[in-house]
């Protein structure tokens, strides 16, 4: 499962700061999340930093990219394989 921005999204850059796999990049006029990147924190903390810091609560998990924990904890592991 990974996250998306909806249009309510106001741009404070609150998110892309938080985020630990550096999934979140400013788009026009929203932000965005790389699907490819994002592992809702799993591997990092217990709940997805960008959802505890927006202001807007406009971030939420994308219904049409369903992943389990374990797709999730394979992904940080790549992530965390291609940073060493």
């Amino acid at each position: 499962m990974s996250l998306i921005i909806t249009d309510e999204c106001i741009a404070c850059d609150a998110c892309r700061e938080e985020c630990p796999n550096y999934a979140i990049e400013e788009g026009d006029p929203i932000y965005v999340i790389d699907s490819d990147r994002c592992t809702e924190c799993v591997g990092h903390f217990e709940e997805p930093q960008c959802v505890e810091v927006c202001p807007v609560d406009c971030i939420i998990i994308d219904p049409d990219n369903q992943e389990t924990m374990e797709e999730l904890k394979f992904k940080y592991e790549q992530l965390m394989e291609e940073e060493a």
